[in-house]
């Protein structure tokens, strides 16, 4: 019956500490744009002490907000949107030019250097609890590296 009583009340303090680690956020970047382009990436690190998944990305710079993957089919870099990406624990995954990143899309003004673009990340737990982290990135060089060099302007990529 003693261990009951101990095993009870630790069970419940199991459940009521904080489902999701706070996800750590590092080096956030856009890529600058020229007049009149309609889309650009933004780049940075993710890392979570628990497995998390990322669920959606906003800003109010962009109409539309997407993660991406670019990877090799046969000889050929393609990208597609990614619905929610898995961040496994205490492992970084990077977004930069040529793998994961972030598209905004739609964009509603020049995104110039200096500039600080807004992002509000929510990444889901396995429990379905959402957290809400809110990144501030600042706007680098056209010329930041990127493979593909019309990917900013999203190429014929349609959605």
């Amino acid at each position: 019956m003693t261990a009951l009583r101990v095993a009870i009340p630790a069970a419940m303090l199991a459940v009521a500490g904080p489902v999701l680690a706070q996800v750590t956020v590092t080096a956030p970047w856009v890529r600058a744009t020229v007049a009149q382009q309609s889309s650009t990436g933004a780049f940075m690190q993710l890392k979570s002490a628990k497995a998390v998944k990322l669920v959606s990305v906003s800003t109010p710079v962009a109409g539309i907000v997407e993660v991406h993957e670019m990877a090799m089919d046969g000889q050929v870099m393609r990208m597609r949107a990614v619905p929610a990406l898995e961040l496994p624990a205490d492992k970084t995954v990077e977004f930069k030019p040529g793998g994961y990143h972030v598209m905004l899309m739609d964009l509603k003004g020049q995104v110039k250097v200096g500039d600080t673009v807004p992002l509000t990340l929510v990444f889901e737990g396995a429990d379905q609890k959402r957290e809400t982290v809110q990144v501030k990135a600042t706007v680098k060089p056209l010329g930041a590296a990127m493979p593909m060099d019309d990917h900013g302007g999203h190429g014929g990529h349609q959605h």
